[in-house]
């Protein structure tokens, strides 16, 4: 059976970079476009130029760094966005300006002040005007899940009239309902007259739980690009999960659609962006959850050692998992660490492995294996900027009976401090005895830790937020001790205040 091509739109780097906390530097962003280049990703949406001049230059970089994907940029219909947008992609192979405005009664008239005519004709002017500028240019009706359907064909036919090639229909808020989605991309399939020279587009968000049924009822009804992220990223409960999308048009045979994706290279993306975003991926989370393949049931154990397939409908390998992957241990080698991180997406060599292997090292003394969260976490580390602050060294105790309390060493630019504080446990000693050295007010707004493995040698990971003159800063620490991961989580803010 010949199936449909669906395109997949990446917007990773834009949609999902606005989470807070994940933000991303340009090499960081370029290392994520280059995979999802390899991944068969045809659209990056790689940012929003005109926001700051770190998504300006971050757009401007990826452009350079990929061949064959189309990056897009994204921009509000207003011109001096659309120029700042063409300019940034000036050097991309294949250009897109994705360009729009809020369609809903409610984004008309309390976003905007304006009226339904007013906006058709704004909307006509950009996409012009864009097009005027690339050969593709986007247009996103933003709310358009709640826009009545019979103007929201109004809009599309106009804009598709004024130049657009591809036409976004974003349920921005999460609030649709699959059956009603479906049923506004089929009624613009058949009520918009010139629809046959665009392609529908699929952006769904994830308030609600039903993103990724809302994309697919959308694809099944007549869209042909659908808006993704890796691991679902994105603002407040994320967007459509890409690896999900992939799965689903990859095991229904029956689905005449069929995506460019190279499945097998799927596990490896979602690590490296978890990894790089400091978002943890939730271990029941599907396709590539640590979960996703773990059976406890007994029932479900017995039934899958007699035929996989009984509770198995993927195969893990599909989706590059390598169930017989190399364990590594404190008698691992520099080959396999350097294998197991390139099957993961981390390029390193030369003196860069080097100090690598010497952390593993240090990691693997204390745990029987070392996972491959793990050494993400060890490459995230090393790769990290050069610290300004740095812990030489920290004793904290904790018992029954007794107050506890913490010393602390900082190198700070070379020159050496230390202090000793008191605290509700030894976490709170450690950072009051960090206060008394730095003398600045900052709040501890968020603490989290998470698990990485399981086991009594685990390594936690620590997410640390502070807030210091108004602004709030992000911090990421890592150990097989949580005083250790957390005191490195709050240095790490630390010096990213010091970095403003």
């Amino acid at each position: 059976m010949e199936k449909d091509r669906v395109y997949i739109f990446d917007t990773t780097l834009r949609d999902g970079e606005q989470v807070p906390g994940c933000q991303l530097n340009t090499v960081e962003k370029i290392q994520v476009a280059q995979a999802l280049e390899s991944l068969g990703v045809d659209v990056i949406e790689s940012g929003f130029p005109i926001s700051s001049p770190g998504d300006f230059n971050s757009v401007i970089e990826i452009s350079k760094a990929v061949t064959w994907p189309t990056i897009c940029a994204l921009s509000r219909a207003v011109e001096k966005d659309i120029d700042c947008a063409a300019e940034a992609l000036r050097f991309a192979k294949h250009r897109r300006i994705h360009t729009g405005i809020g369609t809903s009664d409610s984004h008309i008239r309390y976003k905007f002040n304006s009226t339904r005519e007013e906006i058709i004709e704004r909307a006509v002017k950009a996409v012009k005007y864009a097009r005027n500028l690339v050969d593709e240019v986007e247009f996103y009706a933003e709310d358009a899940g709640r826009t009545d359907n019979e103007y929201l064909a109004r809009v599309v036919e106009a804009v598709i009239k004024a130049g657009a090639t591809v036409i976004n229909i974003p349920d921005t808020t999460g609030y649709c309902l699959p059956e009603e989605y479906g049923a506004k991309i089929k009624y613009l399939c058949e009520h918009v007259d010139n629809i046959d020279k665009a392609i529908l587009s699929t952006h769904c968000h994830n308030d609600l739980g039903m993103a990724t049924a809302n994309t697919m009822a959308g694809l099944l009804n007549g869209a042909r690009q659908c808006e993704v992220t890796i691991n679902g990223v994105g603002e407040r409960a994320g967007n459509t999960a890409l690896e999900e999308i992939a799965m689903i048009l990859s095991s229904h045979k029956d689905i005449s659609l069929a995506t460019n994706i190279n499945t097998q290279k799927i596990y490896p993306m979602s690590r490296m962006v978890s990894n790089l975003m400091n978002m943890p991926v939730q271990p029941n989370k599907a396709i590539v959850g640590r979960n996703a393949f773990a059976h406890s049931s007994g029932i479900h154990q017995d039934g899958v050692l007699k035929n996989v397939q009984t509770y198995e409908i993927i195969d893990p390998k599909d989706i590059g998992l390598d169930t017989n992957s190399i364990v590594l241990t404190a008698r691992s080698g520099r080959a396999a660490l350097k294998y197991r991180l390139e099957s993961l997406g981390v390029a390193v060599q030369g003196e860069q492995l080097d100090k690598l292997y010497q952390e593993f090292l240090k990691l693997a003394d204390k745990k029987k294996e070392v996972g491959d969260d793990d050494i993400l976490l060890l490459a995230g580390v090393h790769t990290a900027q050069e610290r300004h602050i740095k812990v030489d060294w920290l004793q904290a105790t904790s018992c029954i009976g007794m107050k506890p309390v913490a010393s602390v060493g900082l190198d700070i630019a070379g020159e050496k401090f230390e202090a000793a504080a008191t605290g509700n446990g030894p976490v709170d000693a450690a950072i009051n005895a960090i206060r008394q050295i730095i003398k600045r007010h900052i709040n501890l707004t968020e603490y989290t830790i998470q698990g990485v493995t399981k086991g009594s040698d685990d390594t936690c990971k620590v997410h640390m937020q502070v807030e210091c003159d108004g602004r709030l800063h992000y911090g990421l620490g890592m150990s097989t001790d949580i005083v250790t991961a957390s005191i490195d989580a709050y240095v790490d803010c630390l010096n990213k205040i010091n970095n403003v």
